[in-house]
């Protein structure tokens, strides 16, 4: 067996893993991306059902009570949580570290989102939503390990 013999397999075995990474980041992208325009669509509807059936007041209305930002952060507890768990279920390897990434992303998309709405509402509601990203992304996580 020669010198150039034995390498090659070596080098065989680099360049299938070297090929391999980008299709890998590809698609650890888009298992974080999934996640979120899964929770983003889904709220969105949610809430849209919610003003159509006159759960929540029109919009341009006076304020919703504490009671109704409260069923707010209620299902949208339980979208980020189904969110984060379909993050991991897509992940390539590693799920509970891309869904917390998917948690990362929504605690920094909850502060803009405090940020910019911070009147028009009650304080809590923001500052719930913001606390509660890395919580929900751990759990759809951890939930995804169970399955």
């Amino acid at each position: 067996m020669t010198h150039t013999e034995t390498l090659q397999p070596a080098i065989i075995s680099t360049a299938a893993t070297t090929a391999g990474r980008p299709r890998r980041t590809l698609r650890s992208i888009g298992a974080v991306a999934a996640g979120l325009v899964a929770i983003f669509a889904v709220t969105t509807a949610v809430d849209a059902v919610m003003h159509a059936t006159g759960v929540y007041p029109a919009p341009g209305a006076p304020p919703m009570s504490d009671a109704l930002f409260l069923l707010a952060f209620a299902y949208r507890f339980v979208i980020d949580v189904a969110g984060s768990w379909l993050t991991a279920r897509l992940a390539p390897a590693r799920p509970l570290r891309h869904a917390m990434v998917l948690g990362a992303i929504g605690l920094l998309l909850s502060i803009a989102g405090a940020a910019a709405f911070w009147n028009a509402g009650p304080h809590w509601y923001p500052i719930a939503l913001a606390v509660s990203a890395l919580p929900c992304a751990w759990l759809g996580g951890r939930l995804h390990g169970r399955s």
